[in-house]
This record gives C-alpha cells, sequence and structure tokens, in this order.
C-alpha cells in the first residue's frame, strides 16, 4: 500500500479530489516516483503531452512564451489534462531546485479507467468542476 504522504499528494490533484483512498492507492500504483535535478524541464510549451505531475518536494516555474507566470511547489500538479488528450502542452515547467514528482503517465491513466469504471465519472464530474470555475473567472455572473 502506498504511504498516506502519498496519497494525501494525489488527493490534493483537483482531478482526483473526489476519489476514494481505495481509489487513490490504484493511482498511486499505477504512477511513478521521480527524481529531478535542479533545471530539468518537465514540459515544454507546445509539445505533445503524455503524463502529469504532481510536486513532492522542490520548486518548479511555469512559462507561458517566454514569461514566468507562476512559481509551483510541494502539492502542486500540472498537465493533468494530457491524461485526458494528450495535447499540446500550453507552458513550459522547469525545476528551479531538485525536485520529487510524482508521474502518471496517460497509458497508466488509461488503464485505470478501464480497471475501475466508477472512477470517470469521478473525473468527469471534476473537469466539470474545473470549467465552471473558468467560466467564472472569464465572465463572472451578477
Amino acid at each position: 500500500m502506498p504511504s498516506t504522504d502519498y496519497l494525501d499528494h494525489l488527493a490534493q490533484v483537483r482531478l482526483f479530489s473526489s476519489c476514494n483512498s481505495k481509489e487513490l492507492a490504484k493511482i498511486a500504483r499505477a504512477s511513478d516516483e521521480l527524481s529531478l535535478p535542479k533545471g530539468k524541464v518537465l514540459m515544454n510549451q507546445g509539445r505533445t503531452g503524455r503524463e502529469a505531475f504532481v510536486i513532492v518536494d522542490g520548486q518548479a516555474s511555469v512559462d507561458v512564451g517566454g514569461v514566468t507566470v507562476a512559481e509551483l511547489g510541494p502539492g502542486d500538479h500540472v498537465g493533468e489534462l494530457a491524461l485526458l488528450d494528450g495535447g499540446t502542452r500550453t507552458a513550459t515547467v522547469t525545476a528551479t531546485t531538485d525536485m520529487t514528482v510524482i508521474v502518471l503517465s496517460q497509458r497508466a491513466f488509461f488503464g485505470l479507467l478501464d480497471e475501475v469504471p466508477g472512477l470517470a465519472r469521478k473525473i468527469l464530474s471534476s473537469l466539470a468542476g474545473m470549467i465552471r470555475d473558468l467560466d467564472e473567472q472569464l465572465a463572472p455572473h451578477a
């Protein structure tokens, strides 16, 4: 069984926020933990994405068009939309310190959906919430 800390990190990923501990444990078993050196590029803007990352330890910068738009740290996550569509990355993410990350590949993710069909419904619900939040940010309702 993966550690409680590992499961806590996965539970912070909005895409998995409605998953129970058993489902999170399956996600954890399907993912890998990697150590990355400072300066390592996790993803490049415009390139195809095939995995998502959860930061366990360390820091990273998020650049869009060469401009830093965010700094990430433990508990933050990036690339989760690549799990769903394998589309192009919307930003470049680079380790600004040595890092430990949890990586979930698109292939492992789809395998989980086949193994745990109820997981798809929970993920769709999380996505709907993300879209509603974006809609509210773009066009606040009076």
